[in-house]
């Protein structure tokens, strides 16, 4: 496959990641972010309520968990693997929640968000 076709994956593949982010966040932590086109963290409630969103308080918490997510997308477009097109999109795409999840357990949980 040419590098080209990895490349282009990948960019659909962060495409992807970055339209749904903060619907992800939203899914995980149900803290009233809503799409990008919707208001995006107006109704997160980091601005309003007891609990605050772990991602959005610290910026620097979403930062790093979106550049994390987007190097797996990367590692995945790009890995030597004999995989035709369908599967590399299928799995740099389905990398963002695979790693979002992981990603956002133990920080819900260390920050005591669920209690």
């Amino acid at each position: 496959m040419p590098k080209w076709q990895r490349a282009a994956i990948c960019l659909a593949a962060l495409a992807v990641t970055c339209v749904f982010f903060i619907n992800f966040c939203n899914l995980v932590y149900q803290c009233g972010c809503v799409s990008l086109w919707a208001g995006a963290d107006k109704h997160c409630n980091i601005h309003h309520g007891p609990k605050h969103c772990p991602w959005c308080s610290s910026r620097l918490t979403g930062y790093l968990v979106w550049i994390t997510m987007a190097v797996s997308q990367t590692l995945v477009s790009f890995w030597p693997a004999p995989w035709r097109w369908p599967a590399r999109l299928f799995w740099a795409t389905a990398a963002f929640p695979l790693v979002g999840v992981i990603l956002a357990l133990p920080i819900g949980l260390y920050q005591g968000y669920w209690n």
